[in-house]
């Protein structure tokens, strides 16, 4: 059980890097710098990484929730 947390972890903390990198790219060198036109398909992907943030955010607090409740059962049985 474990290993499955982890790996919700590291899949959560995976997304937040890539968006966070991705909007901060957009931000740096898209919105903030001159250049071209931002195209529509520029700002789709800018919302999808807005939303794995979120995603990201979310897997990794649910791994952390998860791991405290299997943390509180097991002092739960030990005291019983």
């Amino acid at each position: 059980m474990s290993f499955l947390d982890d790996r919700q972890k590291r899949t959560g903390w995976l997304l937040i890097v890539i968006s966070a990198l991705y909007i901060v790219w957009f931000f740096k060198v898209r919105l903030l710098a001159e250049g071209l036109p931002i195209e529509r398909r520029e700002w789709i992907y800018f919302i999808g990484m807005s939303v794995c943030l979120m995603l990201g955010t979310a897997n990794v607090r649910m791994a952390a929730l998860r791991d405290e409740k299997r943390k509180l059962q097991e002092s739960n049985k030990k005291s019983a």
